[in-house]
Parts: structure tokens; sequence; C-alpha cells
């Protein structure tokens, strides 16, 4: 009979096992190590593995996205202008001299005066509070009410769909500026409720569009589905699962109206029916410059180019945000 070998721990199954034991401990160091180097987890998930929203994709584009550095600074400083403007213009914009009507730049006064001896510089930096706020106070007026009748026509459908397309249709028909020639004439006020008024009634009907379609294809996914099954009530899927997932075209369109609206303020000011004086805006000034435009051209330039910048910010920032949160362009 042969002799047996003692068994040294190289052969058999024995082997294989400790062998298995012994890669798996180094394969769960290596991972060890390679999770203290790397915070994040892998591509497409955020710290500790968990996945990353289309918020937190987006804000982590606009964050290296330079046009939306440059917009925003442009607008937080209009902003910061618009609540403070006596940080850079300490004078009275009303406060006019008819002895240096349409005088040019001197010390003290960069931008020389207007046809009633008024500091344009200071009426310009004080003109952006109207812009800014018609601007903003036309756009969340314009997106709660398009929002909630475009998103509720949407959810519901039927009868309410059909009626607001209708609706909306009326509204698209008739011209905006028209419109504002007609409605604004008949009031008297110089506040910017008016101008607010009319731009939220005339605006709406763009944004319950978008809305309409957002909800429209949020409401067919499957995590809408699987909560209408499990019994959800129609306002929390609305509030819960719909809207996060269907707001995202509203802002990009919201943003990119907000320019708009801020030159409508100006039209309609030009016009003569939009702000009145005493009011401060760039539209009322572009009004009264455009007599003088030859004899003195800076009364012009300066309201001209900060309506100008400002629109284009706004635009860039709503360009901004459609790239980032639309997923066909990552």
């Amino acid at each position: 009979m042969p002799e047996q070998k003692p068994w040294d721990g190289t052969t058999g199954s024995g082997a294989i096992s400790g062998a298995g034991a012994g890669g798996a401990m180094d394969l769960a160091m290596d991972e060890g190590t390679t999770l203290e180097k790397t915070p994040g987890g892998p591509e497409g998930t955020g710290p500790a593995g968990k996945p990353r929203s289309l918020w937190s994709d987006a804000w982590r584009d606009l964050r290296r996205n330079p046009v939306f550095i440059i917009s925003g600074l442009i607008i937080l400083f209009l902003v910061t202008i618009s609540i403070w403007p006596s940080l850079i213009a300490t004078q009275d914009p009303l406060d006019c001299d008819l002895a240096r009507a349409q005088e040019g730049s001197r010390p003290g006064h960069p931008f020389g005066f207007d046809g009633q001896g008024c500091d344009v510089y200071t009426r310009t930096v004080h003109g952006a509070r109207t812009s800014v706020t018609v601007g903003v106070l036309s756009t969340l007026g314009v997106s709660l009410l398009g929002g909630v009748l475009g998103g509720l026509a949407g959810f519901f459908g039927g009868v309410w769909d059909a009626v607001l397309s209708r609706i909306t249709d009326v509204f698209f028909g008739i011209p905006v500026v028209l419109g504002g020639l007609v409605f604004l004439s008949v009031v008297t006020s110089s506040t910017v409720w008016p101008v607010i008024g009319f731009i939220v009634l005339l605006g709406w009907p763009q944004i319950a569009r978008i809305a309409r379609g957002s909800v429209i294809t949020a409401k067919q996914n499957d995590y809408v589905q699987a909560a209408r099954a499990l019994g959800a009530s129609n306002s929390r899927m609305m509030l819960r699962h719909i809207a996060p997932n269907a707001i995202a075209p509203v802002i990009v369109v919201a943003t990119i109206a907000l320019g708009t609206y801020i030159s409508l303020e100006a039209t309609l000011s030009y016009l003569g029916v939009g702000l009145k004086p005493p009011a401060v805006s760039w539209g009322i000034d572009i009004s009264a410059a455009s007599q003088y435009v030859r004899n003195a051209p800076h009364m012009l330039l300066w309201p001209a180019g900060a309506l100008a910048v400002t629109v284009l910010a706004f635009i860039m920032l709503g360009d901004a945000v459609r790239d980032a949160l639309d997923p066909k362009l990552r």
C-alpha cells in the first residue's frame, strides 16, 4: 500500500479554497483603497454611489458653462442696482436743470444730460429697477397662471383640455403690440402694475401650451402608472411625481421670455402707452431721446445699450439653462 503524503496546503480542494479566500481578501482590500481614493461613485452617480438627479447634473453643467457665469454676473449686478441704485448713483433721477439740456459728458456726469437737463447716468441706473421689476413679476405671473392651467389640462384632458386649447388659440391670434395699444391706452396709472397685468394676460398661453405637453409626456411614464395602480390620489401624482419631472421646459421658456417681457415694456413705454412720466424707464428715455438723436446721440446710446445688454443677458441665461436641462444635448 503506497505511503500517503501529509497534506501540505498546495493541492486539492483545500488549496483552491485557500487561494480563493486570499484572492477575495486582496480584491476587497483593493476595492477599499479605490473607494478611499474616489469619494464619488461610478459615472452617473454621486457620493456613496447615489444616483444623481437631473437637477444636480444641470447645476454641475451650469457651473462649467462660461455663458451661464457671464450672464449670471450681469443679472446679479442688475438685480443689485435695482434694489439699491444709490450704491452707484447718488443723485435724484428727477433732479433736472434745463440750462444743461443736451450737454455731453462732464466730471460727475459721465453720460451727459438729456433734453430736460436730467442726468442720463442716474436715469439709466434707476431705469434698471423698472425693467427688472416688470420682467421678474411678469414672468412669475405668467409661469404660475400658465403652468397651473396647462398642467391641469394635460393631466385631466377631455373637455377641459379642448376648451383651454381653443382659448389659447384665440390669445395667440392677438398681436402683442396692438393689444398693448388697445388695453393700456385707457389706463392712466403711471405704475408698473398695468403693464405687468397686460403681459400676464397675453403671455400665459405660451407657458400653458408648454406645460400641457410636458405633463402629457410625464404622466405616461411607468412610475406614474405604478403610483396610480397603488391608489395614489390625483393631487399626490401631480405634486410628487409629475410636476418635478415636467417643470424643466417651463423654466427654460420662462427664463428666455423674461428678456422678451423687458423689451416689451420698453416698447410699450416708447409708444407712450406703457409707463408714463414721472416714472423712470429705459423706454421713456429712448422715446424722449429719439427727437435729439442727431444733436445729442448720447441720450439714446446709454439707455438703449443698457436695455440691449439686459435682454441679451436673460436670453443667454435661458439658453444655458436649456442646454443643461435637455437630456438630448448631453
